[in-house]
């Protein structure tokens, strides 16, 4: 092995027309760690430190040239280098091919049009860094038998991961129609962006992957989420430059503030700079290097950059330089496990990789730019249908790739095959990646255990959350290295603190002395907490696919911030249906509190139930919405939902005092129907119902129960049907939802003739949605949030949206046949009472405690119906 001076002036090169630039620097100005760097090549207690340390500006930020590295080191032979030359155009080649062939895939015959896809779609941009990146560590995977999987960062990255899955033979192991010869070659192009085939993100369908890349942004979350308690495990992670610029990578920069390095594995990012997103320059590639050393620094990483285009002496950068950063985190691991000490928090490495976009294409084409440009973001030429001319261009570029000798009988050599690692140490093999493998079954305590006593319905008051948090704490105790709990600085808020006792919230960061008083921080907690939705959203997604189990608690107003990681992970497990060999992960459980109806003192702002609009739009096949109406049901859902697999399940709840309806059991039977008449609160036994009072969600239940009561008050001999839905799919149809009632079950609970007063958590307009086919539904009459909200009292916000119990009462006066002339003195008085009680509010600032504290009177008034059958 040799060395590089550490010292001395380095040589820019003239590239691509680049003019030769001498850098009087000795790097980039990384600063020197406790114990010096080793150089790799050799073992680490054999080799000296070589890192470059002075801090001076580089003249140039170009891709171009030969490589500048931080990390100075020769440990490829020319022999090794060429064949990761070989690997390297086989790779690219077969990106190409992806986008451009359907038949010729080995370029036997001069390239046709009709060899060509008709649509030509795809993008190779980023293709060449992130082939770069990856085959490079596979070296040192065998060298020290890592544990690591790939995550590809940059949009339409799949052309990358896709060849390296193929080099490595796991795509033809999964889809043995795309073996390793010429015909499956010509399958594996075709099916690249076309009709019936994948797509070109790195889709459940590309093995190895748990991170689609379809949205930008959840790269580096999904990494940590995947590697917190699997402590062996490193995440390569490639992020993309015009990624880097959104506000949810941004955050999640800051997760080693939440890596422990005993309990944990390592996350090695590589930001790469190749200059440019569709169409315009990336910030990060356009800001000097210092800046862009003090940006990351700032963040708790050693950055080491590798930049240049020349492609021998890239190889030797940045094998050293991965190299160099897995010795480093070796070496943070080893230290914090044989001490015990996780703290203080070490400076994590990272890659700065600066190369043209497009790398290895043409510099241009018709005298414009193509590699290192936007151009080369998608499709590098676009009109090879069209112009012969570019058809032979296209032709010479891709042979520029050695396709015939690289590929001599449809496959790569020995050679080539054995750079690669084997068996589930590939990364497009490791279980984590397929994490359903790895999923073992939460031990759960007994939920019935954590009942809350309810002798008498609808008069006992309780605190829904509070009690559940401590069967949730119980669980946490029970699975301490698979289960845990995420959320923005709420789990306090949200009544859930009883979680500290088994698991405190995790904190890399400095301790203050206060900190004793209340703070619950520990290195090793169970608990994760930062003000970012998108970090946490992210962290829980990499952690259940990767194997384990978890738990997102949220305000209801701000779950909207996710909305479309929400999206993208529904996704994700549709297309997971339709790929036999992915195993079911645990469900993404999401508990929204802090609802609309209880935001009254922090006003409109953060007053919006509108998540479930969002989630209801989703596949029925894997997503599930719950609104349990009191406490009972909520530990039944939350223990049904934390054992199922494969969905997304949402579960609203109140974190305030309530009144409890339903003892255990009769809310485990409740939550099993998802949808059922309560005979406790109706007077229409045995005969036809003048009206249906139904209800969906806890606030909601409480108005419509106190509705019933105003109008038996003024109405004795009414015969009410009271309904109460726990499960929202129950109302769509079972042709459209697996969950729906069919027709006759929809008849027998709402009947098709009878006017329905349905008191709903959310906006009206979804329930019409799903009931809109049903039997009757002109009789369906909604009250939900109407958008209007204030610093209102919880009894004036819901008379602001027509959902409070006098709005409810005197809808149904106006719509129970033969009544409307009869109970206008009734409606009357109900009206009054509403202004009353409204305009206490705004004098006292309170509802009236008569109201507030209601509880249901009528003990016994069901029993005057018919006696019960057995």
């Amino acid at each position: 092995m040799s060395l590089l001076s550490t010292t001395g002036h380095y040589t820019a090169g003239s590239a691509k027309g680049m003019q030769d630039k001498t850098c009087t620097t000795d790097g980039y100005g990384v600063m020197s760690a406790p114990g010096g760097r080793p150089v790799p090549g050799g073992s680490a207690s054999e080799v000296e430190e070589a890192v470059m340390s002075d801090s001076n500006e580089l003249e140039s930020i170009s891709p171009y040239g030969k490589a500048r590295s931080t990390v100075k080191g020769e440990p490829l032979s020319k022999e090794e280098i060429e064949k990761y030359n070989d690997f390297f155009k086989a790779s690219l080649y077969l990106s190409l091919g992806m986008i451009y062939l359907r038949q010729n895939p080995l370029l036997k015959e001069p390239l046709k049009k009709e060899h060509l896809k008709a649509r030509l779609l795809g993008h190779f941009g980023s293709a060449p860094g992130q082939i770069f990146t990856y085959m490079h560590f596979n070296r040192l995977i065998s060298k020290y038998d890592l544990d690591a999987i790939f995550i590809s960062g940059p949009g339409h990255g799949a052309p990358a991961v896709l060849s390296q899955a193929y080099l490595e033979g796991t795509y033809s192991e999964v889809y043995p129609e795309n073996s390793e010869d010429e015909e499956g070659m010509r399958h594996f192009f075709k099916q690249f962006s076309f009709p019936g085939g994948i797509g070109s993100h790195a889709t459940p369908e590309t093995p190895g992957s748990i991170h689609e890349g379809g949205e930008l942004g959840y790269s580096v979350s999904h990494a940590f989420g995947a590697v917190f308690d699997h402590p062996n495990l490193i995440a390569l992670t490639m992020v993309g430059d015009g990624e880097a610029e959104t506000g949810p990578l941004a955050a999640s920069w800051h997760s080693t503030k939440f890596l422990n390095p005993i309990t944990d594995g390592a996350v090695l990012p590589v930001l790469h700079l190749n200059g440019y997103k569709i169409n315009n320059p990336t910030l990060l590639a356009r800001i000097p290097h210092k800046e862009l050393e003090y940006l990351f620094r700032g963040y708790g990483y050693e950055p080491y950059f590798v930049e240049g285009d020349d492609v021998e002496t890239m190889h030797q950068a940045m094998a050293a330089t991965l190299e160099q950063c897995v010795v480093e985190i070796r070496k943070v691991q080893k230290k914090a496990r044989e001490s015990g000490k996780a703290l203080p928090r070490p400076l994590w490495p990272m890659i700065i990789l600066r190369s043209p976009k497009g790398w290895t294409g043409p510099r241009k084409i018709d005298d414009k730019y193509l590699e290192g440009y936007w151009r080369a973001h998608q499709v590098p030429i676009t009109d090879v249908h069209e112009n012969p001319e570019h058809l032979k261009l296209l032709e010479k570029w891709m042979r520029s790739y050695e396709p015939e000798r690289l590929f001599a009988d449809g496959k790569i050599g020995p050679d080539l095959k054995a750079l690669c690692p084997t068996g589930q140490r590939r990364m497009s093999a490791n279980p984590v990646a397929n994490g359903g493998l790895l999923r073992k079954p939460l031990k759960m305590p007994d939920f019935r255990k954590y009942a809350i006593e309810v002798k008498t319905p609808g008069v006992t008051m309780d605190a829904s959350m509070t009690n559940m948090s401590t069967f949730l704490r119980d669980i946490i105790a029970m699975n301490p290295t698979s289960f845990r709990l995420f959320g923005p600085d709420e789990t306090e808020s949200n009544k859930l603190a009883k979680v500290y006792q088994a698991g405190k919230k995790v904190w890399m960061g400095e301790y203050f002395e206060e900190d004793e008083n209340g703070g619950n921080l520990a290195p090793e907690g169970r608990v994760m907490e930062i003000l970012s939705e998108h970090t946490c959203e992210g962290w829980l997604e990499g952690y259940i696919l990767s194997g384990r189990h978890g738990l997102l608690n949220s305000y209801e107003p701000f779950i909207h911030v996710i909305d479309s990681m929400v999206n993208q992970h529904c996704k994700w497990l549709e297309k997971c249906l339709e790929v036999e060999w992915r195993n079911k992960v645990a469900s993404l459980n999401i508990l929204l509190t802090a609802v609309v109806w209880r935001q009254d003192h922090n006003g409109f702002t953060h007053q919006d139930p509108g998540f479930l609009d969002v989630v209801a739009n989703k596949s029925p096949e894997v997503v599930r919405i719950y609104l349990p109406p009191d406490g009972n049901c909520l530990l039944s859902c939350m223990d049904h939902c934390l054992r199922s697999s494969n969905y997304v399940n949402v579960v609203v709840a109140d974190k305030q005092e309530h009144l409890q309806y339903l003892s255990m059991e009769e809310a485990e039977i409740h939550c099993t129907k998802g949808i059922g008449i309560w005979p406790q609160f109706s007077t229409d036994r045995g005969e036809e119902p003048d009206l249906i009072m139904a209800s969906c969600g806890d606030i909601p239940t409480h108005e419509s129960l106190a509705a019933i009561d105003l109008l038996l008050q003024h109405f004795p001999e009414l015969k009410i049907r009271c309904v109460n839905c726990v499960d929202l799919f129950k109302l769509i149809s079972h042709v459209d939802h697996p969950h729906g009632l069919t027709d006759p079950e929809w008849v027998s609970l709402f009947t098709d003739n009878t006017p329905i007063i349905f008191n709903f958590h959310s906006y009206p307009w979804l329930v019409h949605r799903l009931t809109y086919k049903r039997p009757g539904n002109a009789n369906m009459h909604v009250r939900g949030y109407k958008e209007k909200g204030n610093i209102d009292t919880p009894l004036e916000l819901a008379i602001r949206n027509q959902t409070d119990r006098f709005s409810l009462a005197i809808d149904a006066i106006d719509r129970i046949k033969g009544l409307a002339n009869r109970g206008a003195a009734a409606r009357e008085s109900l009206r009054n009472a509403q202004i009353k009680a409204r305009n206490e509010a705004f004098e006292m600032g309170i509802d009236p405690p008569f109201l507030k504290n209601w509880t249901w009177p009528h003990n016994g008034l069901w029993k005057s119906g018919v006696p019960k059958l057995i």
